[in-house]
C-alpha cells in the first residue's frame, strides 16, 4: 500500500509540475508567413523557416505559398483591405521586383503603417520597385542588386540590441550579399557582411531593425541557400527579430534550447 501511494504522490506531483509549464506558456504569436516568386526554393525554406521558428518561440506559422517562379509573382491576398488583421506578425519572404500595381503595393503597406510588425527576409528588399520609396522606407533600405554567391563573414556590431545578445559572428555558405544603396533615419544595423569578391572586399548592413508608421520590422537580407535559412544561427536571428517586432523578445516567448 505504501508502494502505490508513494507512486500516487510522485504521478501528482509530476502532473501538478506539467501543469505549471503549460500556465507559464503564453498564447503563441500568430504569424503569416508569405513565400514565392523568382530564384529561391521557397518550396523547402518556407518549411524550414516555419518548423525552426516555431521550435524556438511561442508562434504558429501560418503558410501562403505560390508556385509561380516568376519576377511577376501575386498573391490574392494583399487584395483584401483587412489580409492583416488575423495575425501579430507577418514574414515577408517574396520575390516579386516586377510587380508595380501601386494600389495593390499600398494595400500592403497599409497594414503595416497602421501598426502590424513584418519581419523581411532577403529578396522581400529587391521587391515592388514601383519607382519610388514606398517599399524600401518599409523595409528600412534601398538595395538595387547583389555580388557573387560567396560567403559572407557577418559581424554583430549593435551587441547591446536584445535582438543580437547572445548571438555569435558566423560566416555563411555561399550567399548573396546585398548591397546597401541608402539606409533611412529610421534604420538601426545590427550585423554587417563582408565578402570577398575578388578584386576587393564588399561590405555591407545585411540585418537591421525599423520603424515604419506604427510597426516595428526587423529585416536581413540573408537568406538565398536553403543551407543558410536552415542554418541554427540564422533560424536565432530571425526568430529573435520576429519577437523584438512583437516587442515580445524576452523569456516567456523564447523556447528553452535544445540541449
Amino acid at each position: 500500500m505504501r508502494t502505490i501511494f508513494s507512486v500516487c504522490c510522485i504521478t501528482l506531483i509530476a502532473c501538478s509540475g506539467s501543469t505549471r509549464a503549460e500556465d507559464k506558456a503564453p498564447k503563441p504569436l500568430k504569424a503569416l508567413l508569405i513565400t514565392g516568386g523568382c530564384c529561391h526554393d521557397y518550396a523547402k525554406q518556407k518549411d524550414l523557416l516555419k518548423a525552426g521558428i516555431e521550435a524556438r518561440a511561442h508562434v504558429v506559422v501560418d503558410q501562403v505559398h505560390t508556385a509561380d517562379t516568376s519576377t511577376k509573382a501575386r498573391f490574392s491576398i494583399y487584395e483584401s483591405v483587412d489580409w492583416a488583421k488575423p495575425y501579430d506578425v507577418i514574414i515577408h519572404d517574396e520575390c516579386t521586383s516586377d510587380v508595380k500595381d501601386m494600389p495593390y503595393v499600398e494595400n500592403i503597406l497599409n497594414a503595416h503603417k497602421s501598426g502590424i510588425p513584418a519581419v523581411n527576409l532577403h529578396c522581400a528588399m529587391h521587391c515592388y520597385r514601383v519607382g519610388t520609396d514606398d517599399w524600401f522606407k518599409f523595409v528600412g533600405i534601398h538595395s538595387t542588386g547583389h555580388g557573387p554567391q560567396k560567403p559572407i563573414e557577418v559581424t554583430f556590431v549593435d551587441r547591446e540590441h536584445s535582438v543580437a545578445k547572445g548571438l555569435e559572428n558566423w560566416t555563411t555558405v555561399n550567399e548573396e550579399l546585398y548591397n546597401n544603396i541608402k539606409l533611412f533615419e529610421t534604420t538601426k544595423p545590427l550585423a554587417r557582411g563582408k565578402q570577398d569578391v575578388g578584386n576587393k572586399v564588399d561590405d555591407y548592413v545585411v540585418a537591421w531593425t525599423n520603424q515604419y508608421g506604427k510597426a516595428r520590422v526587423f529585416s536581413t537580407t540573408l537568406g538565398h541557400n536553403n543551407d543558410t535559412v536552415g542554418d541554427p544561427r540564422y533560424l536565432e536571428l530571425v526568430t529573435r527579430g520576429l519577437l523584438w517586432s512583437c516587442d515580445k523578445l524576452n523569456d516567456q516567448y523564447l523556447k528553452p534550447a535544445k540541449k
